[in-house]
């Protein structure tokens, strides 16, 4: 059960704030946000504030944003021969019901003969108990309740995203990941002020007989390069050793306002069934209020470059046992949630910024792809056709919807059969 909650809170999160980042430059630019919804499947309760209609929903993971456009797939949820509700406010529709289990007080049924609330804006048909053929005015921000009960305005064209400008549209698109490495950095932030002490590039102790005391390091050596690379954080110095197992590395340090260069072979060390670099050495630690902040940061730029290696390394050589669905997640999230509140922050961080590195891979159907079609549209200066960004999109979200099933039948077959 505490593996459960933990998953629930830390997916939640981070795709609610994925999300928010959209609906944030969404309201920013004009762009009509017709629903924020926590959580996904039938709605449970909605509330509407400010032209946005917030839900919550049954299934406790994750959420959405929809926005007025092409996206909107419930943009025309009105046709021909359908009987809605609709209440007339001096001569001008306010509301229309769609739904059978909401109750439209001061509505009048109308059997639509013809609808268009983006362009046109107006509903035609014939009332109750009235033969004639009607052409009501349909309000800019008339209201619509959807056949599931959700109450949304209606979204005519200059609300669209595509209305937009194509720098609006493309903030838009990238707010999601932007919002995911916001959160990454103030976690590991609130980490370091979590922490008894933060790492620095200065040596504290020297194991006898190690790879750095036979070179001739010492306590208070402050680490400044590795292989002519600069070093500026403890953690980017064990990544960049790690790797060098028995191999030839230069390190250059400052001892008392002095640069000095040595060169040391890592010795291999066994840890999670592989073999890593250590050269022997431990981080001075210092509670310096910079520090901590700097490490909030050093920390979210190494996130970032590890996940980045990680996508060039799936690209040079593919196997689904280097990708993770919801199912790995989970499995993770369970171990972690033994460890304590600091592990459970430190994996959200990680988890967070590879939502947000993942959803800026240039493919349909994700923040990336989206992006790449704003790209092309800068280029060509005009907006891409719509049934070719439909065709492109529809197969992006086909392929990853294929992979989706097959990384998750791939994850049960690793940590729950095997």
């Amino acid at each position: 059960m505490t593996a459960i909650i933990t998953f629930i809170i830390v997916f939640g999160v981070i795709v609610i704030v994925h999300e928010f980042g959209h609906f944030y430059f969404a309201k920013k630019s004009g762009v009509r946000v017709r629903e924020f919804a926590i959580g996904m499947g039938p709605k449970v309760l909605q509330t509407q504030r400010h032209g946005t209609t917030y839900t919550w929903r049954i299934l406790p993971v994750g959420g959405y944003v929809r926005m007025a456009g092409r996206g909107d797939t419930d943009n025309d949820p009105i046709q021909p021969g359908m009987s809605v509700t609709v209440v007339v406010t001096d001569d001008v529709v306010t509301k229309i019901n769609l739904s059978e289990q909401e109750e439209l007080v001061g509505g009048q049924t109308m059997t639509v003969n013809q609808v268009d609330l983006i362009d046109g804006m107006f509903i035609e048909g014939y009332l109750a108990n009235d033969n004639q053929l009607v052409r009501l005015t349909v309000d800019h921000d008339a209201t619509i309740t959807e056949p599931d009960g959700t109450m949304v305005l209606v979204a005519p064209r200059d609300t669209h995203i595509e209305s937009a400008k194509l720098w609006q549209r493309a903030l838009i698109n990238f707010a999601g990941p932007l919002n995911n490495f916001i959160l990454t950095l103030l976690l590991f932030i609130g980490l370091a002020f979590s922490l008894p002490g933060v790492s620095t590039t200065t040596v504290d102790q020297v194991n006898k007989d190690s790879p750095a005391a036979l070179a001739g390091l010492k306590h208070n050596d402050e680490i400044t390069a590795i292989n002519g690379e600069k070093i500026h954080s403890w953690q980017k110095m064990q990544n960049t050793i790690q790797p060098l197992t028995n191999q030839n590395v230069n390190i250059t340090y400052e001892r008392n306002g002095k640069t000095k260069h040595v060169t040391l072979k890592p010795k291999g060390v066994k840890n999670g069934g592989m073999v890593i670099g250590q050269v022997g050495v431990t981080s001075k630690q210092t509670n310096a209020l910079t520090a901590r902040i700097r490490y909030g940061f050093q920390m979210t730029s190494q996130s970032m470059t590890q996940i980045f290696r990680a996508i060039k390394n799936l690209v040079q050589g593919f196997s689904l046992n280097k990708l993770g669905g919801p199912v790995a997640i989970y499995k993770n999230t369970s171990e972690v949630s033994h460890m304590g509140i600091l592990a459970i922050v430190s994996f959200m961080a990680w988890l967070s910024v590879n939502l947000g590195m993942m959803n800026l891979l240039p493919i349909p159907g994700l923040d990336g792809g989206k992006l790449l079609l704003n790209a092309v549209e800068a280029i060509i200066r005009r907006p891409v056709p719509e049934k070719a960004e439909l065709a492109v999109t529809l197969v992006g979200v086909g392929l990853l919807f294929v992979l989706m099933i097959v990384v998750t039948g791939n994850d049960i077959l690793r940590y729950f059969i095997k």
